[in-house]
């Protein structure tokens, strides 16, 4: 699957997404104007312009970013010795905010904002199906069973993991108080759902 949203390879264009993720937390979509981005980069806002026209060409920048980083942890994870537990060990780092906790807020504004928007609504899902199809590589790099087997077997449960994650991402925003309960049953549902691919697998 080819997809539209792809990364910027100019290395200023990458240290400017770095610097305008804290003003979109803060402000979010609406709120942050284009002077304040430009203000987060650094940068007068004609120069900033000639980078990104738009706050829509930035997020989908960031969503293209995000998948790139995505792609190269999971073919990580499909070259491990143990293509599941690896899927397992990184899940667990992200939801316990272990790493990428940063990013947390960031990615529930974006889904926020994909909902009022249906060029970043489509840049978003376009990040979902490459999650999802991952996700069924490294179940079929796990189970021995072809792509077509894998696509037509555990494709929803592969989505139901992604369904989980997101969740997990939103909770820092969503609730108040300990979430170390609530994402310690999330990860208990991505492990249960997991073992459900696996055992499924070995009893064909």
């Amino acid at each position: 699957m080819q997809l539209a949203v792809t990364p910027s390879t100019d290395q200023r264009s990458i240290e400017i997404l770095a610097s305008v993720r804290q003003a979109f937390v803060q402000k979010g979509f609406d709120g942050a104007s284009m002077q304040d981005l430009a203000r987060a980069a650094g940068m007068s806002v004609g120069n900033f312009y000639r980078y990104f026209p738009s706050k829509s060409a930035i997020v989908q920048a960031l969503i293209g970013h995000d998948l790139a980083r995505i792609q190269r942890d999971f073919q990580a994870i499909i070259s491990a010795a143990e293509p599941m537990l690896a899927l397992r060990q990184s899940l667990r780092q992200r939801i316990d905010g272990t790493i990428d906790d940063h990013d947390h807020d960031l990615w529930t504004e974006i889904e926020a904002v994909a909902r009022r928007s249906p060029e970043i609504g489509a840049a978003a899902r376009q990040m979902e199906q490459a999650a999802i199809a991952s996700l069924l590589a490294v179940f079929a790099a796990d189970t021995g069973l072809s792509a077509d087997q894998t696509q037509a077997r555990f494709a929803t449960p592969a989505a139901f993991v992604v369904v989980l994650f997101k969740a997990a991402s939103c909770l820092n925003c969503a609730l108040e108080g300990d979430q170390g309960e609530l994402k310690s049953m999330i990860m208990r549902s991505i492990d249960q759902t997991l073992d459900d691919v696996s055992s499924s697998a070995r009893k064909a």
